[in-house]
This record gives structure tokens, C-alpha cells and sequence, in this order.
């Protein structure tokens, strides 16, 4: 199992005050949960957002913090939406002796009949499935094979998963992860009226060669 690990130090500025770390490369956030108080914090943003990108929302993170450690994990992800920089992180503390509910996301893997043979468009009407875990059994994704998807009827669904040892679904076994959509007439009728008129102007040219 992947091991991570986050520094952390003490925030004292608040509210628009921060602004002043999210210059110097750090973020804000906050750290709560397992029954204790909540504190703040500040983070290196590109340690942040390299160890977000590995570890995901479901794998515990150890956060070393005034001189102690911390299993915690990300709750939440907060966005500038115009430069999609990280601007706050919310941390859950966790106890590593019961069970949590979190989100692991779905990662698609292999290539599906229905896509290279009959021209379809791969769906992915699922990107995270809802778990109940102890803490270190927790993964940061999930492979989902789509090779079974041969034909426009055929689904994965979240019965199909194969979980890691320890891991039980919480969300619904009948829910569609991913399928493959067939061409769009439209799209179709579109090629075959281009043949058309490709085909139209070659005959015209020759007609016009012949008549030379």
C-alpha cells in the first residue's frame, strides 16, 4: 500500500488575510473530524496538489503537524475558477479502528469491441463509487475492465467491480458505470452525403475530361 505524507504548519491569518499565503505558494485549509476540535493550517500548494493527483479523495494521508502525526483524509478541494489554482483544502481526520464511508474513484482500463469494431462512443456515466472501509483498506482508484462491451446493449455496472480486500459497496450494485453509445445517424447521413457529392464532382469532372 502507498504510503503519503503532507507537512503541515500553524495558520493564523484568516478570512481575505489569506490571500497573502496563496501568493507565497501555500494554501489554507482546515483540519477536523474523530471528535476533535477543528484547526487551521497551511499547506505547500504543489506538495498539495502532487499528492491530491496520487492519493485521491480515499487514501489515508499522514499529516505531520506541530510536531505530530495525523491519518487523515481529503475531504474537499476548493478551486479559483478562473485559474483553477487549489484556494483551501478541507483534511477529515479519521480513526484507523472503524469504518469510514468515502468516494474511490473509477479509472476505465482495455479496449471495448463496441468502440473499435462498431464505431460506438464509450460513456462513463460513473466516476467515483460510495464504499464503507476501515481507513487502511481505503484505495485511491478503481480499475474498471470494458473489454466485456461488445455490443450497444452491453454495461458495466457497479456489481461488476472487483473490490480490494476489506472494501464493501455502499453505492447501488445496479447503477451503470459505463456503456457505449452507438454513431449518431446524423453523423452518418453526414459521411454518405459527402460520398455524394464527392462522388457527384468526380463524375462531373469526367464527364467534362470525356466531352474534351
Amino acid at each position: 500500500m502507498a504510503v503519503f505524507t503532507l507537512q503541515a504548519e500553524k495558520r493564523a491569518l484568516q478570512g481575505r488575510a489569506t490571500n497573502a499565503l496563496r501568493e507565497e505558494g501555500s494554501i489554507p485549509g482546515v483540519m477536523y473530524g474523530a471528535g476533535s476540535e477543528p484547526v487551521s493550517l497551511t499547506v505547500d500548494r504543489n506538495a498539495m496538489w502532487k499528492l491530491f493527483k496520487q492519493a485521491g479523495e480515499s487514501s489515508v494521508i499522514t499529516v505531520t503537524y506541530d510536531g505530530a502525526e495525523y491519518p487523515v483524509l481529503i475531504q474537499e478541494m476548493q478551486y479559483d475558477p478562473l485559474t483553477d489554482f487549489v484556494t483551501h483544502v478541507d483534511l477529515r481526520l479519521v480513526d484507523l479502528t472503524k469504518k469510514v464511508d468515502a468516494a474511490i474513484r473509477l479509472v476505465l482500463v482495455g479496449d471495448a469491441p463496441a468502440v473499435k469494431e462498431l464505431g460506438g462512443t464509450l460513456l462513463q456515466t460513473m466516476d467515483e463509487v460510495e464504499v464503507s472501509a476501515l481507513p487502511a483498506a481505503l484505495v485511491s482508484e478503481i480499475e474498471v475492465e470494458v473489454g466485456g462491451l461488445k455490443t450497444f446493449d452491453d454495461a458495466v455496472h457497479v456489481s461488476d467491480l472487483t473490490l480490494p480486500e476489506g472494501i464493501e459497496l455502499v453505492s447501488e450494485a445496479t447503477r451503470t458505470i459505463a456503456s457505449v453509445q452507438p454513431p449518431r445517424v446524423e453523423e452518418v447521413e453526414e459521411v454518405v452525403a459527402e460520398e455524394e457529392v464527392a462522388e457527384g464532382e468526380e463524375k462531373k469532372e469526367e464527364d467534362a475530361e470525356a466531352k474534351a
